[in-house]
């Protein structure tokens, strides 16, 4: 069996499990926070995606926690398809893992198999390629919280977007709601907002961006981040989120949470964007 094993436990979020779920409840109780701690919910689920940041959880993890605080109220799903920006620059230009599992300090996380194979049948541009996935943060940062909700009771499949051109994610967005028709799951981008900019500016700037999302324009979204010259980083998997999202019957966005790393460290200076966003029906 395959076994990716943690590369950001210690720096990103905390190396042993004790730790980690202290970590995690503080972001859920953080200022910046939830204010609370959820509790897991059954019935019928509304929540087809989430946008989460993946910095460090001393950084964004409060953000994510809003994000991660709406789908546990909103139930418990059996499949999770993670999407993500890859910062390293190493593999295939749009790679997904389809078989294994990932280890984070809280257990092991196993990938949906048949999941995964579904979406590169229906997508001729998605690679199987572990090598992307190899260093990259950004989607094992969103593991440890659903691990905290559900602990082994859900699979996943990551997607890593080096290639972020509208057509290509619009591709696979296209090809993951197709495959996840019928199926309890949920879909999650992963990504950062404006990057290094002063507080002011990131936030207007981000909002512009956020605005579309609530709308389900993806196009719009897409446009805002080239014009302003956003500097979000996962800014194509959110439009693949969009895509998928309304192909399974989205009606709504909602902008749960944004905040920068200024509000958070007190320095407004240069500032990174945190956003958390639900799509439901």
């Amino acid at each position: 069996m395959k076994i990716r094993r943690p590369v950001q436990a210690g720096s990103f979020y905390a190396r042993t499990a004790e730790s980690l779920k202290e970590q995690i409840a503080e972001c859920f109780h953080h200022k910046l926070g939830p204010g609370k701690t959820p509790t897991v919910r059954k019935g019928p689920r509304s929540i087809i995606g989430l946008v989460c940041p993946h910095a460090g959880y001393m950084y964004s993890g409060p953000v994510a926690a809003h994000s991660y605080y709406h789908l546990a109220i909103d139930g418990q799903p059996d499949t999770v398809v993670i999407l993500g920006p890859n910062h390293t620059g190493g593999g295939s230009g749009l790679a997904a893992a389809t078989e294994g599992v990932w280890r984070t300090p809280l257990g092991d996380a196993q990938i949906d198999e048949a999941t995964a194979h579904d979406i590169l049948r229906k997508s001729e541009i998605i690679d199987a390629d572990d090598s992307a996935h190899m260093h990259e943060h950004s989607i094992e940062v969103q593991l440890p919280f659903l691990q905290y909700l559900y602990g082994a009771a859900f699979k996943f499949v990551p997607i890593s977007f080096l290639m972020q051109d509208l057509t290509s994610c619009c591709e696979v967005g296209q090809a993951v709601g197709d495959a996840l028709e019928g199926k309890n799951a949920v879909i999650i981008a992963s990504t950062d907002m404006t990057h290094y900019a002063p507080h002011e500016r990131a936030s207007e700037q981000d909002r512009k961006a956020l605005s579309a999302l609530e709308h389900l324009d993806e196009e719009t979204f897409y446009s805002t981040v080239e014009n302003y010259r956003i500097t979000a980083c996962g800014y194509g998997p959110v439009v693949a989120l969009v895509t998928a999202a309304k192909t399974l019957g989205a009606q709504h966005g909602q902008l749960l949470c944004y905040k920068t790393s200024g509000d958070v460290t007190g320095d407004y200076s240069a500032v990174v964007g945190y956003a958390s966003v639900a799509i439901t029906r």
